[in-house]
Protein backbone atom coordinates (compact mmCIF):
# COMPACT_ATOMS: atom_id res chain seq x y z
CA UNK A 1 0.00 0.00 0.00
CA UNK A 2 2.76 2.26 0.93
CA UNK A 3 4.77 1.76 -2.36
CA UNK A 4 1.17 2.51 -4.83
CA UNK A 5 0.52 6.14 -2.51
CA UNK A 6 4.64 6.45 -3.23
CA UNK A 7 4.46 6.05 -6.54
CA UNK A 8 1.00 7.81 -7.06
CA UNK A 9 2.99 11.03 -5.15
CA UNK A 10 5.65 10.29 -7.71
CA UNK A 11 2.88 10.51 -10.62
CA UNK A 12 1.71 13.99 -9.38
CA UNK A 13 5.06 15.51 -8.74
CA UNK A 14 5.84 14.77 -12.06
CA UNK A 15 3.01 16.23 -14.38
CA UNK A 16 3.16 19.38 -11.85
CA UNK A 17 7.32 19.99 -12.61
CA UNK A 18 5.60 19.30 -16.49
CA UNK A 19 3.19 21.27 -16.48
CA UNK A 20 4.80 24.81 -14.29
CA UNK A 21 7.00 25.49 -18.10
CA UNK A 22 3.32 25.91 -19.48
CA UNK A 23 1.96 27.46 -16.69
CA UNK A 24 4.60 30.25 -16.57
CA UNK A 25 4.08 31.03 -19.93
CA UNK A 26 0.51 31.19 -20.40
CA UNK A 27 0.64 33.91 -16.87
CA UNK A 28 3.49 35.84 -18.65
CA UNK A 29 0.46 36.25 -22.02
CA UNK A 30 -1.74 38.14 -19.18
CA UNK A 31 0.51 40.51 -17.38
CA UNK A 32 0.04 44.05 -17.78
CA UNK A 33 2.74 44.01 -19.81
CA UNK A 34 2.43 40.71 -22.21
CA UNK A 35 5.48 39.54 -24.23
CA UNK A 36 5.61 40.86 -28.05
CA UNK A 37 8.49 40.10 -30.57
CA UNK A 38 10.28 42.19 -33.27
CA UNK A 39 11.70 40.75 -36.66
CA UNK A 40 13.39 41.71 -39.25
CA UNK A 41 14.76 39.25 -41.98
CA UNK A 42 17.63 40.71 -44.40
CA UNK A 43 17.09 39.72 -48.74
CA UNK A 44 20.09 37.02 -47.82
CA UNK A 45 18.22 35.50 -45.00
CA UNK A 46 19.82 36.80 -41.63
CA UNK A 47 17.39 38.21 -39.34
CA UNK A 48 17.25 40.40 -36.25
CA UNK A 49 15.04 39.07 -33.32
CA UNK A 50 13.66 41.82 -30.46
CA UNK A 51 11.95 39.91 -27.71
CA UNK A 52 10.33 42.29 -25.38
CA UNK A 53 7.46 43.50 -22.77
CA UNK A 54 5.15 45.61 -24.54
CA UNK A 55 3.70 48.19 -21.39
CA UNK A 56 0.47 49.96 -21.52
CA UNK A 57 -0.06 53.84 -21.57
CA UNK A 58 -3.23 53.51 -19.23
CA UNK A 59 -3.73 57.11 -18.92
CA UNK A 60 -0.02 57.90 -17.57
CA UNK A 61 2.42 60.58 -18.62
CA UNK A 62 4.78 58.39 -20.17
CA UNK A 63 8.42 60.29 -20.93
CA UNK A 64 9.20 62.73 -18.69
CA UNK A 65 6.56 60.93 -16.03
CA UNK A 66 6.30 56.97 -15.95
CA UNK A 67 9.67 57.12 -17.45
CA UNK A 68 11.91 59.95 -16.66
CA UNK A 69 13.98 61.93 -19.07
CA UNK A 70 17.96 61.44 -18.98
CA UNK A 71 17.80 58.28 -17.59
CA UNK A 72 18.82 54.60 -18.41
CA UNK A 73 14.58 53.09 -19.12
CA UNK A 74 14.79 49.03 -19.97
CA UNK A 75 12.84 50.49 -22.82
CA UNK A 76 9.90 47.90 -22.45
CA UNK A 77 8.79 46.27 -18.88
CA UNK A 78 9.59 42.94 -16.98
CA UNK A 79 12.13 41.01 -18.58
CA UNK A 80 15.10 42.81 -20.07
CA UNK A 81 14.50 43.90 -24.27
CA UNK A 82 17.05 41.27 -26.07
CA UNK A 83 18.37 41.55 -29.50
CA UNK A 84 19.57 39.02 -31.33
CA UNK A 85 21.15 39.09 -34.89
CA UNK A 86 22.68 36.53 -37.66
CA UNK A 87 24.45 39.48 -39.32
CA UNK A 88 26.76 41.51 -38.74
CA UNK A 89 25.51 44.97 -38.50
CA UNK A 90 25.53 49.07 -39.24
CA UNK A 91 23.42 50.77 -36.29
CA UNK A 92 23.12 54.52 -36.95
CA UNK A 93 27.10 54.07 -38.28
CA UNK A 94 27.93 51.77 -35.06
CA UNK A 95 29.23 48.36 -36.13
CA UNK A 96 27.30 46.14 -34.48
CA UNK A 97 28.97 42.02 -34.81
CA UNK A 98 26.47 38.72 -34.85
CA UNK A 99 25.48 37.92 -31.74
CA UNK A 100 22.73 38.37 -28.64
CA UNK A 101 22.61 41.70 -26.27
CA UNK A 102 20.54 43.38 -24.25
CA UNK A 103 18.76 46.54 -25.33
CA UNK A 104 18.11 49.91 -23.21
CA UNK A 105 17.45 53.33 -23.75
CA UNK A 106 18.03 56.79 -22.53
CA UNK A 107 14.64 59.20 -23.49
CA UNK A 108 15.31 62.92 -24.17
CA UNK A 109 13.41 65.31 -25.32
CA UNK A 110 14.00 65.74 -28.79
CA UNK A 111 16.92 62.98 -28.69
CA UNK A 112 17.55 59.31 -27.52
CA UNK A 113 20.11 57.20 -26.93
CA UNK A 114 20.04 53.52 -27.54
CA UNK A 115 22.05 51.37 -25.68
CA UNK A 116 23.46 47.80 -27.12
CA UNK A 117 24.55 45.56 -23.84
CA UNK A 118 26.61 43.17 -24.13
CA UNK A 119 25.41 41.46 -20.57
CA UNK A 120 22.13 39.41 -21.53
CA UNK A 121 19.92 37.56 -19.29
CA UNK A 122 19.06 39.58 -16.33
CA UNK A 123 15.82 40.93 -15.40
CA UNK A 124 14.88 44.31 -17.15
CA UNK A 125 15.37 46.92 -14.34
CA UNK A 126 18.91 45.58 -13.55
CA UNK A 127 21.60 47.50 -15.89
CA UNK A 128 25.15 46.41 -15.48
CA UNK A 129 26.78 49.82 -16.46
CA UNK A 130 28.52 51.63 -19.34
CA UNK A 131 31.53 48.93 -18.65
CA UNK A 132 29.68 46.18 -20.34
CA UNK A 133 27.61 48.65 -23.17
CA UNK A 134 29.26 47.20 -26.66
CA UNK A 135 27.57 50.58 -27.97
CA UNK A 136 25.52 54.17 -27.14
CA UNK A 137 24.12 54.97 -30.43
CA UNK A 138 21.78 58.27 -31.18
CA UNK A 139 18.70 57.60 -32.30
CA UNK A 140 15.92 60.18 -33.57
CA UNK A 141 13.03 61.82 -31.83
CA UNK A 142 9.72 62.60 -33.19
CA UNK A 143 6.20 63.16 -32.39
CA UNK A 144 3.58 60.70 -33.51
CA UNK A 145 0.32 62.27 -35.22
CA UNK A 146 -1.61 60.12 -32.56
CA UNK A 147 -1.38 58.59 -28.86
CA UNK A 148 -0.04 55.08 -29.06
CA UNK A 149 -1.34 53.07 -26.20
CA UNK A 150 0.86 50.23 -26.33
CA UNK A 151 5.07 49.75 -26.52
CA UNK A 152 5.71 48.84 -29.81
CA UNK A 153 9.10 47.91 -31.21
CA UNK A 154 9.17 47.82 -34.93
CA UNK A 155 11.16 47.52 -37.99
CA UNK A 156 10.38 48.99 -41.31
CA UNK A 157 12.22 48.28 -44.21
CA UNK A 158 14.35 50.18 -46.55
CA UNK A 159 16.15 49.09 -49.25
CA UNK A 160 18.21 46.58 -48.28
CA UNK A 161 17.79 47.46 -44.57
CA UNK A 162 15.64 48.90 -42.22
CA UNK A 163 15.27 51.50 -39.48
CA UNK A 164 14.33 50.49 -36.13
CA UNK A 165 11.41 52.05 -34.13
CA UNK A 166 10.34 52.76 -30.66
CA UNK A 167 6.81 53.91 -30.58
CA UNK A 168 4.74 54.81 -27.46
CA UNK A 169 2.41 57.66 -26.00
CA UNK A 170 3.53 60.41 -28.68
CA UNK A 171 7.13 59.89 -29.18
CA UNK A 172 8.97 57.77 -32.00
CA UNK A 173 12.77 57.35 -31.40
CA UNK A 174 14.22 55.71 -34.45
CA UNK A 175 17.61 54.27 -35.55
CA UNK A 176 18.72 53.10 -39.39
CA UNK A 177 20.31 49.46 -39.28
CA UNK A 178 21.79 48.08 -42.42
CA UNK A 179 23.82 44.31 -42.98
CA UNK A 180 27.78 45.02 -42.86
Amino acid sequence: MRNGLAWICCLILGWMALAAPARAQQDKSKRPSPPAQATFTFPDGKTITMDYSSPRMRGRKIYGGLVPYGQVWRTGANEATTFVTTADLDVGGTTVPAGSYTIFSIPEEGKWTLIISKTTGEWGTKYSGAADDLARIPMKSSSLPSPVEDFLIAFEKTGNGCVLHFDWEKTRASVRISEK
